[in-house]
């Protein structure tokens, strides 16, 4: 059920098994789960069932660092969180993204991929995707379209690999019904969690303070409490939980907050197909992303470029993503992004601030431009295509300096202290950037394939201006997870370090961030934690109930 929590009575105490604080992917998850077990639970929601700016403030702080938007349209703070404008891609972590890379500083997880088989296998069905298949040829063989052809790789340095898209899935809408319905999952909306209290040791956590903005409070005690509120609110909470420890909670060795980071997005390069692979749409993001022709069994599909394993072994590289980006008549125009805009509306993304009315106009005072790149969209002349790039997004390489921490001047309106956000990338990615394309463009040039002009390498210097400065939205690794206290801030259970009852969901337990898309990741750990959980539930219970009763029980 759904409670709105500027109409609840004033210091109320709310009681329940599972404190669920964030109703984002990793929320809806867990409470889903809880609810099929008969488990009892609340979800705290900062926002609504829609975007409000005041809400969308309390998200709003200091950058550092590279230039970077980390608030605005690139997050949602309303009920199903960033569901409501990620653009659905799906692919799970390589293996080696598991492992400790001897030329990756602080790489290397609790476990291997094969601990998260099962519960990927799961993801589908919360994430409405395919077939748990990810084969390049067996996409191949479903789509069976000559324009949707695997391009012959060479050099025995490259592979291609499939991403498949979510509708995308709206969490906040998709599963809204079914948590209305519920008898064990009570869903406060307007319920922002302003501190999170402790005995007096710090071990345990008591209870959860909430505030909305209309200035009503209530506190909400649980046997378990699990923080999903996003991997940059994550670390904030913890960090500003410090009634107990001055440092934060799960702070003892410096850790929360950071190791933050986002994949890095460039586009590069300049690309000349041969007339056989001109018209092909597999690795192209202007004609793979959500186009019926890129799809089979009901599921649209994408293709990236990646080295193999002991390719990027040899290198010592990172992992990278890599695929085509044509470039259009109009591109970048006010015009051209008005008639984006307009599309990511229809597939229902939250985008902060936008009005079709001022797009309409922005599209009728740039006719040419407009009409450029939507007809060259729609109907795919490939004369008119002014050029086509590399786009390529690169593995963060874990750095302690890339940090959250909180202001030391700004304040909310609840009065937290706001974020201020220092993202930072490593040399080693700006390496694995170059060499990357390097091997890629020399695979395509082989085989036949295209003519690739290569931009000038960055390793060494200052990142190019055209860095996109919102990353990829894909906020990791601030609350990392690790066997050790003294290099994590949860361990391999997602419990948080010296605690009994806290855990963290969401992919800021990420210790490595790999090249794909973290959404299914997130599900995936989410899923395995609701068993975890439900087993300790079950295992308290089970000992409680064997217990000789004592005389203060009789």
């Amino acid at each position: 059920m759904f409670i709105d929590t500027r109409k609840v009575e004033n210091d109320s105490i709310i009681k329940t098994t599972v404190c669920i604080i964030g109703g984002g992917v990793a929320g809806i998850t867990l409470a889903l789960q809880l609810e099929k077990m008969g488990i009892d639970a609340c979800l705290l929601e900062s926002g609504g069932f829609a975007p409000d700016d005041d809400t969308r403030d309390l998200y709003r702080g200091e950058g550092a660092g590279l230039p970077y938007n980390f608030a605005d349209g690139c997050r949602g703070r309303f009920f199903g969180g960033s569901s409501n404008c990620w653009g659905g891609w799906c692919r799970p972590l390589d293996p080696w993204d598991f492992e400790k890379r001897d030329w990756i500083s602080h790489s290397g997880w609790p476990f291997g991929l094969k601990e998260l088989t099962p519960f990927y296998e799961r993801t589908h069905d919360l994430l409405k995707l395919g077939p748990n298949n990810f084969e390049p040829a067996f996409w191949e063989g479903a789509i069976a379209r000559r324009d949707v052809r695997r391009v012959p790789l060479v050099t025995g340095k490259v592979r291609d690999t499939i991403s498949q898209f979510s509708p995308p899935a709206r969490f906040g809408k998709l599963y809204r019904d079914k948590l209305a319905q519920s008898q064990r999952i009570r869903v406060f909306i307007y319920a922002n969690a302003v501190n999170i209290d402790t005995d007096k040791s710090a071990g345990t956590v008591s209870q959860v303070q909430v505030a909305t903005l209309s200035g009503r409070k209530m506190s909400v005690s649980a046997k378990m409490f699990v923080l999903s509120t996003g991997g940059i609110e994550n670390a904030r909470l913890l960090l500003a939980s410090n009634k107990v420890q001055a440092a934060g909670l799960g702070n003892g060795n410096d850790l929360v907050g950071r190791f933050f980071m986002d994949h890095p997005r460039l586009q590069s390069g300049s690309i000349r197909f041969k007339k056989e692979w001109s018209r092909n749409k597999l690795y192209d993001i202007k004609y793979h992303y959500m186009n019926s022709a890129v799809a089979a069994h009901g599921t649209h599909i994408a293709s990236q470029f990646a080295l193999l394993p002991e390719v990027l072994k040899q290198e010592r590289l990172l992992n990278a993503r890599v695929w085509f980006s044509s470039v259009f008549p109009g591109e970048g125009s006010e015009g051209a992004q008005a008639l984006f805009r307009c599309k990511q509306a229809l597939l229902k993304k939250e985008q902060a601030g936008w009005r079709l009315g001022d797009d309409l106009v922005k599209m009728a005072l740039n006719p040419l431009d407009t009409f450029g790149y939507g007809f060259t969209r729609v109907f795919q002349p490939r004369s008119l295509i002014r050029d086509v790039k590399f786009q390529i997004i690169v593995e963060p390489e874990p750095n302690p300096d890339s940090r959250v921490s909180l202001s030391a001047t700004q304040t909310d309106q609840l009065g937290m202290r706001r974020v201020k956000v220092n993202w930072q990338l490593t040399t080693g990615v700006q390496r694995t950037l170059d060499r990357t394309l390097a091997i890629v463009a020399d695979d395509l040039q082989r085989s036949g394939v295209a003519d690739v002009r290569l931009d000038p390498v960055i390793e060494g210097g200052d990142w190019p201006p055209h860095l996109e400065k919102e990353g990829t939205w894909h906020h990791m690794g601030t609350t990392r997870m690790h066997e050790s206290p003294k290099y994590g801030v949860v361990d391999a259970d997602c419990r948080v370090h010296g605690m009994t009852n806290l855990f963290v969901a969401g992919s800021s337990v990420f210790p490595t961030a790999g090249a794909n898309f973290p959404t299914i990741t997130i599900v995936a750990l989410t899923l395995r934690l609701s068993e975890h959980m439900a087993t300790e539930l079950n295992k308290v219970k089970m000992d409680f109930s064997t217990r000789a009763p004592s005389v203060a029980m009789l």
